[in-house]
């Protein structure tokens, strides 16, 4: 519940990174939380439409909508790619897939143009800021 937690006081920060771990708890507990309201909305008749859409789904689409889309971009800066990436979900059949396998990379190691890595302290046993060696050099 922290990573989701996180990712809504981080509410509109589209710069940075976000990890892996990050994203994708996102993501599964937002999953979660639809499919409880889901349920909710079915058992107290509040659903509407054609693709039986309920009130309090709807309600939570709208309040996560710019946090999903905040982690999204700051995913896709953790792998070294532009948050306009995200727009290649507007591609009809294969750009949600696409996207995912962008999403599902690891992250460049280190710091990139669009931040330090917010996986140093695990990668390199410090904070942000250490790039590891080239290969073939020795190490002190």
């Amino acid at each position: 519940m922290q990573w989701y937690m996180d990712v809504i006081k981080k509410y509109a920060e589209f710069s940075g990174r976000a990890r892996r771990k990050e994203f994708w708890m996102f993501a599964l507990i937002n999953a979660i939380i639809g499919i409880i309201l889901g349920i909710i909305d079915n058992l107290i008749g509040t659903t509407y439409g054609s693709a039986n859409q309920g009130v309090l789904g709807s309600i939570y689409s709208l309040a996560v909508l710019i946090p999903s889309i905040a982690v999204g971009v700051r995913r896709m800066h953790d792998t070294n790619r532009s948050g306009w990436w995200l727009l290649i979900n507007l591609i009809p059949c294969v750009g949600w897939i696409v996207y995912i396998v962008f999403a599902a990379q690891e992250g460049v190691a280190g710091d990139n143009q669009y931040g330090p890595d917010p996986k140093a302290a695990e990668r390199f046993g410090g904070p942000g800021g250490y790039n590891p060696p080239e290969p073939g050099y020795p190490t002190v």
